[in-house]
């Protein structure tokens, strides 16, 4: 698609949809530096310092944009999934939906201790603070462990299906989701820490696959071919 398509309005439709979801997927690693600016704000004694809150506000809200943008992407891709698969673009939707929720319940467990910092509430609710770092913690491994999980297994085989992008690329998601998924049980089920090396190697199929799939289709876009064999 040339530059002068796009800029005389010539852009097909499926294309304009393609573009739209490649750039909500790239938004979705703005968030990437949150886990470190909230480092301080889940510190033990954070509430009783003098500190800036700056940095655990600005991860809030990254992590809200890509909530948003995270419902966003399966919004936006739904209208031609559908014609794959409706109730597995249907399901695409509603783990969307439930990961950016679990992001933001996440969000609002940094920001009360926040509150709590900016209230000067002192030693006695140190208690309160830890368990919030502590739910946290539990909250990010369901909506950045297993639910994107699920999302991206969903995805790679609807795109799989309908061959909208490369096979290839849709095959990370596919290997991607369900060895992001082990990673999830191997700490639920305390084989590993939460911040042992070897969990973030799980994450790195989906990594590559939402990555790839946002830079796709951004710059290339869904394979016409297959698009016009699912308007059939």
């Amino acid at each position: 698609m040339s530059v002068t398509n796009i800029t005389s309005g010539r852009m097909p439709a499926h294309r304009k949809r393609s573009l739209t979801a490649g750039l909500l997927y790239l938004l979705t690693f703005v968030s990437i530096p949150s886990l470190a600016l909230y480092s301080q704000a889940k510190t033990g004694n954070y509430i009783l310092g003098s500190g800036s809150d700056s940095s655990a506000i600005l991860a809030g809200l990254l992590e809200v944009i890509i909530a948003c943008a995270g419902i966003a992407t399966a919004v936006v891709l739904f209208p031609i999934l559908k014609k794959q698969n409706e109730s597995l673009a249907l399901g695409l939707v509603a783990t969307r939906v439930v990961e950016s929720a679990s992001i933001l319940v996440g969000v609002g467990f940094i920001l009360t201790i926040v509150t709590l910092h900016k209230d000067g509430v002192g030693a006695a609710y140190l208690p309160v603070s830890h368990t919030l770092a502590l739910l946290y913690d539990r909250m990010f491994l369901l909506s950045q462990s297993f639910m994107p999980g699920v999302c991206d297994l969903l995805l790679g085989f609807l795109l799989w299906k309908s061959r909208l992008v490369p096979r290839k690329l849709s095959g990370v998601g596919i290997a991607g989701g369900p060895l992001l998924l082990v990673g999830y049980l191997l700490i639920m089920t305390g084989a590993v820490g939460q911040h042992n090396p070897a969990v973030a190697l799980t994450a790195l199929g989906v990594f590559v696959f939402e990555l790839g799939l946002g830079l796709w289709l951004t710059f290339k876009g869904f394979d016409a071919k297959a698009v016009a064999a699912l308007e059939k």
